[in-house]
């Protein structure tokens, strides 16, 4: 009896010892051979990096690079002169100043390539394999954010998902929604009207959260059907939990740290919960309440005949609900309140872009014909895109070994362009790239730069934005609107603090001293 327990024991021990030898050597194949041998293959294609540390990468680097930049004292003139918003990521411009455009770096065990040189762009851009895909770490790492929605999924997920957007955010449909649009501005202006009418004629406004406001209430009843007071509390939430992983950017690649019940994972598993569980009280009394054709009608349709479980079903709708709100919804508000600011330092553009309104429109409201001939307005538009870019950052994964360009890429590999850099070169852009400079666009892109591949707002290839013709059209009538009613100035108060979170943001807000015409 003795001698089997002893037997029993010793087989279990075995057994223990196997798994943890098997998972010890999974763990340094993972963590430690395989990086090893991608940065091999890539040094030996002439594309060097940072020395990496093991686990960590170079995040310790990266923090420590942001740090610094943090504490250093900085001069910011008044109004802005240079708009230099790649500097949010100090780290980059020392790297590239090292290795140069075209370097490797490591977030834990995540190979990326800093993927800025021209014709590597060009490739990238023009490469239509689904292969070349978003990145599993955005679906992983962002998924309380984002879930399994447009932005980060890929394959026939991913085309089926587009499939069932894009139509309803054609040109056409968004001249359907000119009238939400038209009067979601107006409510602006009337409420900036108000607070000068109980002033002295000129008030001081923080503009951002208005900004906020207009662009969610157009997402709210344009693609939901409900008012911004409806979808309020679901913006609410979604900005606090953007917030709280805006912080954990550099835990990006360090494996299992998602799943540890930290305090800000339970915050943001909270978060989530709470957001999933608003957006599906929408869709319950949208089914109750009857439906118009609108985006989360296509959704919910589009789901439906996918053949899936109705948790998945539900999944599905919530995943690309948060999707819609989030790039909807900040992007656009956050280039509403750049573009005010740079027209604010720019009196001189401000008053062309006024009196282009003024005669176009000539007191009527501005129509899909009267934006068109808003050349003036497009190219300060097209300007404020290319300075304060709403995707920074571009962020691709080789889904199986390829060859982009010149370069073969071994699976898993991450490709970054980095937007806010390359929309400010000076040998793409000229020797002023960091100025306010309409004008460069009077001739189209093409005419704007060496190489219009390097233009990049909404992103690029079969990935573009599936929502850029609304942005514009929000940002042509609101600019429109803004300009006819109002002249305005920076305030003293403001401080030029771009800001990475999610996205490049006024660290405080974009100050405004604001006059009805």
């Amino acid at each position: 009896m003795e001698g089997n327990i002893s037997l029993n024991v010793k087989i279990f021990i075995s057994i223990v010892l196997v798994f943890v030898l098997g998972l010890f050597m999974h763990l340094c194949s993972v963590l430690v051979i395989k990086p090893k041998k991608i940065r091999e293959i890539l040094r030996k294609q002439g594309i060097n990096g940072p020395p990496p540390k093991i686990l960590l990468g170079n995040i310790l680097e990266i923090k420590n690079s942001r740090n610094a930049d943090e504490k250093s004292p900085t001069n910011h003139s008044h109004p802005p002169v240079s708009h230099d918003s790649a500097a949010v990521f100090p780290f980059f411009q020392q790297w590239r100043k090292q290795y140069g455009q075209l370097f490797a770096f490591s977030l834990g065990n995540m190979q990326i390539i800093h993927a800025n040189d021209p014709d590597l762009v060009k490739a990238i851009t023009k490469c239509t394999s689904l292969d070349l895909g978003r990145p599993k770490y955005q679906q992983k790492e962002l998924g309380p954010l984002l879930g399994q929605g447009i932005l980060t999924s890929n394959g026939a997920i991913w085309a089926r998902q587009r499939k069932i957007m894009a139509p309803e955010l054609f040109m056409d449909k968004v001249k359907g929604m000119m009238n939400i649009i038209t009067e979601s501005a107006d409510s602006l202006v009337k409420s900036w009207k108000h607070e000068i009418s109980t002033g002295s004629g000129i008030v001081e406004i923080v503009v951002d959260e208005y900004m906020k406001r207009f662009s969610g209430d157009i997402i709210s009843r344009a693609c939901f059907g409900s008012s911004y007071s409806k979808g309020q509390e679901i913006f609410s939430k979604l900005g606090a939990l953007q917030e709280v992983m805006s912080k954990k950017t550099l835990s990006i690649g360090i494996p299992g740290l998602r799943y540890l019940p930290t305090k800000s994972n339970r915050e943001i598993w909270a978060l989530e919960k709470e957001i999933c569980a608003l957006i599906l009280k929408i869709v319950k009394e949208r089914r109750q309440e009857g439906y118009d054709k609108d985006l989360l009608q296509m959704l919910v349709e589009g789901a439906k005949t996918s053949n899936l479980s109705q948790d998945a079903i539900d999944q599905f709708i919530v995943d690309n609900c948060r999707n819609i709100y989030l790039a909807g919804f900040e992007t656009s508000a956050v280039a509403a309140s750049w573009c005010l600011m740079l027209l604010a330092s720019n009196p001189e553009w401000q008053k062309r872009a006024r009196a282009e309104v003024l005669e176009v429109c000539d007191g009527q409201v501005p129509d899909t014909d009267m934006l068109c001939k808003m050349k003036q307005l497009n190219m300060v538009i097209q300007e404020t895109l290319r300075l304060y870019p709403p995707a920074p950052t571009l962020a691709r994964e080789v889904l199986t070994d390829m060859k982009i360009g010149e370069i073969h890429v071994p699976k898993g590999v991450n490709l970054w362009t980095m937007v806010a850099t390359l929309h400010t070169d000076t040998d793409i852009w000229g020797p002023e790239a960091l100025k306010f400079k309409p004008e460069r666009f009077e001739k189209g892109i093409a005419g704007a730069c060496k190489n219009h591949n390097s233009y990049l707002p909404f992103g690029f290839g079969q990935r573009v934005c599936v929502g850029q013709n609304l942005a514009m059209v929000e940002l042509k009538i609101l600019m429109a609107l803004i300009l006819s009613n109002f002249s305005f100035d920076l305030s003293p108060k403001y401080v030029h603090s771009p800001v990475m979170r999610m996205i490049i943001e006024p660290k405080d807000g974009v100050n405004l001293l604001i006059k009805q015409l």
